[in-house]
């Protein structure tokens, strides 16, 4: 059976850089940061007081003031990049067979903040004062259901979780119901809202997280010899993708096709990558086969990028395991500079940019590079965007528990 092919039709994210598309690109383009002191809950006693946080979100944009307090904030991040990404990709769901159309997401955490809220309210005022909102707000596939619910879509409909590879499995999942006919279109992605005070104090405790507190606007450097590790992040990415044809029909704008997937397992450390990098290069590899491409075809990389000591390390030694020598030609970056890593999010949010580099042929810097580490010693965009234009590009996700996800994809095809 012959694969058919799919493109990506519509795109909606929420990020700390913002909600509309232009809004994030150019702020991406321009090399702006929207990493900045958490607001939301008082940091006090936190070795870490900063974050890529979503300012300003006003949930009722979106939903009638009485229904946002049956989604979780994972929920409604996604709500909003689904709202955005539908309406961006123009397609009229009632006129459509949603039977033929999908739903499948991606999230490492879930509702955790409903989960601190209701622990409290247990402790203070014990089990009957436990809200009814609980078990459907916590859980991850929450916000596949909503969205199915919101458009009435009835095709595949489910969520991953992987950590920090979660949207980027749905991403392939999504692009394998298309390829193999059980769906015309899928709403795929993923959201986060893990930036809480139980999430953080979680990630302290970890001591992955950089602590440059006195300088949040300058923590996140991948790829740059000083990084002290992550940004926690969080929002939402969604994509529409669409097979070829049924795109062709309703006249659709297509930002990209969506060439390969691939994935594979470290099988080394529950946290840690494997130090050869030969997991995630195996993941890139798959990709390129799957997607029918050469490593010299390829011209942009949207990295893991995450600014941890040894992340960057072994995707350095993975990408120039997969490109040798055209490893150096490469242009490499990480959103992660600007927008924090948004868990499983991540991989959602930076194929959307991704797509959005290879329409306009552009590719966004890597921020705060200012001293290059031997060890890391490719083309990472620094500081300032390029105009270039994008072939095909890869986007890598590298996720705890040695789950490694990489997504081709380039200019649609003749």
């Amino acid at each position: 059976m012959s694969k058919r092919r799919v493109v990506i039709t519509g795109l909606g994210t929420v990020t700390c850089l913002g909600y509309e598309k232009e809004t994030v690109w150019s702020s991406l383009v321009a090399g702006r940061t929207g990493i900045a002191r958490i607001s939301r809950f008082d940091t006090t006693g936190f070795d870490v007081t900063f974050g890529g946080e979503v300012k300003d979100f006003d949930p009722v944009k979106w939903l009638p003031a009485h229904e946002v307090k049956h989604h979780d904030l994972v929920a409604q991040f996604v709500i909003a990049a689904g709202d955005l990404c539908v309406k961006d990709a123009g397609i009229d769901f009632p006129k459509e067979d949603t039977t033929r159309i999908g739903v499948i997401l991606g999230s490492g955490i879930g509702g955790i903040g409903e989960i601190e809220t209701q622990h409290e309210r247990l402790m203070k005022r014990g089990p009957s004062r436990v809200s009814p909102y609980l078990v459907p707000k916590l859980m991850m596939n929450a916000i596949s259901g909503q969205l199915s619910i919101r458009y009435g879509l009835r095709g595949p409909n489910y969520v991953t979780a992987s950590a920090c590879a979660s949207s980027a499995h749905a991403l392939g999942a999504a692009l394998r119901a298309i390829q193999y006919d059980e769906a015309d279109a899928v709403l795929t992605g993923g959201s986060e809202a893990a930036l809480t005070p139980l999430g953080l104090a979680g990630f302290c405790a970890l001591r992955g997280l950089s602590t440059r507190n006195d300088q949040p606007e300058r923590a996140s450097r991948p790829f740059d010899k000083n990084r002290d590790g992550f940004v926690m992040g969080e929002g939402s990415g969604i994509l529409l993708f669409e097979e070829l044809e049924h795109a062709k029909k309703r006249g659709a704008r297509m930002y990209a096709e969506v060439y390969g997937f691939g994935m594979s397992a470290d099988a080394h450390h529950i946290t840690a990558p494997a130090p050869d990098g030969e997991g995630a290069a195996r993941a890139m590899n798959l990709a390129l086969k799957d997607g029918a491409l050469n490593p010299s075809d390829v011209d942009y990389v949207n990295a893991h990028g995450t600014s941890t000591p040894l992340n960057d390390v072994v995707e350095t030694r993975a990408i120039k395991h997969v490109f040798g020598s055209h490893a150096k030609k490469l242009a490499i970056s990480s959103s992660k500079s600007m927008i924090g890593h948004l868990l499983g999010a991540s991989g959602a949010v930076e194929l959307a940019i991704t797509a959005l580099s290879i329409e306009r042929g552009t590719v966004h810097p890597t921020i705060n590079y200012e001293t290059p580490d031997p060890e890391c010693d490719l083309d990472y965009v620094p500081n300032e965007a390029r105009e270039l234009a994008v072939r095909a590009a890869i986007s890598n996700s590298l996720g705890f528990g040695g789950h490694n996800a990489t997504i081709a994809v380039g200019r649609v095809r003749n």
